[in-house]
């Protein structure tokens, strides 16, 4: 027996006991085949199909998949809810719980908890507000999403690449370079106003009715739609939205927006979808301000969303912004300002001053932050930005590690220390410059070199991007 398979019997037996699954009604091959998958791509679902479903609380409960769940959310981390408990807890609560949360999953009584309402700043300014569930309501959710993703999944979109297993932020721009070199130069670029704060349930949950025919499930669903938001100590009812937060929320948005990119496909046209972020690419300007006319209508008619009509636009893929990336002509994808602006706005914040720590400590907080960036952006023809980047960044470093001395003597013992002569050390330690003109000092690129860096393993844009480069 593997290490995964041992883990696996360890937390089935500690947590939700011995034994196969808890079916009660119809067994189990529905929905999980090959011809079961066939039928689910189907345009519409049929009644038949629907049936298929009707046993889908009870896949949800099998201790095998409550067992995933469990290990998932474990992974995952996370905050918690209203009720205070842990992640750490939650295998504790399910010792002295699992019978009664498993009878209440199977009778449909299952009452979610409302979410702790938590604003975080917007890259483009403003706030986002995130909805954070208890931990068993975590767990439940994804319990629901290991059952319905494999079973949806296949029938959606070719061109929808958010929140799907398999599926990244990079094929979505690859695809969208792909159709640039066609020739697709004009992009309608599509922004939903708040698009997770203005779902309307009743068209959500239609959608998810055509493809599950389980009520139980279908009415626990409807709960964690409807499951109010605490702030600030008073809990606001929810009549419209899928709080982001949630493990469930993300395939809940596929399902209503699959029938946008099933419309786009009916009508040909050539489109890249995240999450809720939609890019239709064509020939002409005027081609694109009419698709822009006619897919806003669908949008605002059929599905109750609301175009942002500030933020939509239609214009040379090389103007807008996808994805924290630019499309430029010949298909090749450059870092759009914006996320150079808003990573020089960390960088900024990660190397404050007032801050208090050591500068080893900033270089370990600035390795783990601009490892994951430039390995996001190891696509984009970049080389010259990255090494702007690069010095930008160590004269940050000087900067702070010349303020750090704070006086001219600890200043000038510091230069002295790494080679600089005495007479230059003590002029740029005596100078009524700046703390950035000195940092762009000879005196400072002298003793903190680009080697001196390096020893102290800061890590460099262009270099990381250049080794992971294809």
């Amino acid at each position: 027996m593997d290490v995964e398979q041992q883990q696996g019997t360890w937390y089935q037996k500690s947590l939700w006991g011995e034994g196969g699954d808890v079916r009660h009604g119809a067994g189990g091959e529905g929905g999980t085949g090959a011809a079961a998958r066939e039928e689910w791509q189907a345009s519409t679902a049929s009644r038949r199909e629907r049936a298929l479903t009707s046993d889908l609380m009870e896949r949800v409960c099998e201790r095998g998949n409550l067992n995933r769940a469990y290990k998932r959310v474990k992974a995952n981390k996370g905050a918690p809810g209203i009720d205070g408990m842990t992640v750490g807890e939650l295998g504790a609560w399910i010792g002295e719980h699992k019978e009664e949360l498993i009878a209440s999953l199977l009778e449909g009584s299952y009452q979610p908890q409302p979410v702790r309402g938590k604003e975080i700043p917007k890259a483009g300014g403003g706030v986002r507000e995130l909805g954070i569930p208890t931990v068993v309501d975590r767990l439940v959710q994804q319990a629901i999403l290991q059952v319905l993703e494999p079973m949806v999944d296949g029938t959606f979109s070719e061109s929808s690449y958010g929140f799907r297993p398999g599926r990244s932020a990079h094929q979505a721009l690859r695809q969208g370079a792909e159709y640039v070199r066609e020739g697709r130069t004009i992009v309608v670029d599509i922004d939903l106003e708040k698009f997770f704060d203005r779902v309307n349930h009743d068209v959500l949950m239609a959608r998810v009715a055509r493809r599950v025919g389980d009520k139980r499930l279908l009415r626990i669903i409807r709960r964690f739609l409807e499951a109010g938001m605490m702030k600030q100590g008073v809990c606001v009812e929810r009549e419209e939205g899928t709080p982001q937060g949630g493990p469930l929320s993300p395939l809940l948005a596929n399902l209503l927006l699959d029938d946008l990119d099933k419309e786009l496909e009916r009508r040909g046209h050539r489109f890249c979808r995240y999450a809720d972020d939609c890019n239709i690419y064509v020939r002409t300007q005027a081609a694109g301000e009419r698709v822009m006319a006619s897919i806003t209508a669908y949008i605002e008619g059929k599905l109750q969303l609301r175009v942002n009509r500030e933020k939509s636009a239609v214009a040379p893929v090389w103007e807008r912004k996808y994805l924290g990336h630019r499309l430029l002509s010949g298909g090749r994808l450059g870092i759009a300002p914006q996320s150079v602006d808003r990573m020089q706005e960390r960088v900024r914040q990660i190397t404050r001053r007032n801050r208090g720590v050591s500068l080893e400590r900033v270089i370990e907080e600035l390795n783990a932050f601009l490892t994951g960036w430039v390995t996001y952006y190891r696509y984009a023809e970049c080389k010259s930005e990255l090494e702007r980047l690069d010095e930008w960044i160590r004269r940050k470093l000087r900067c702070l590690r010349l303020k750090q001395r704070k006086r001219a003597k600890p200043i000038a013992d510091f230069l002295q220390s790494l080679g600089v002569p005495a007479r230059r050390a003590w002029l740029l330690a005596l100078s009524g410059k700046g703390w950035w003109r000195k940092a762009g000092s000879p005196q400072a690129h002298e003793a903190m070199t680009v080697a001196w860096f390096r020893e102290q393993g800061l890590v460099s844009l262009s270099v990381r991007c250049a080794t992971l480069r294809p």
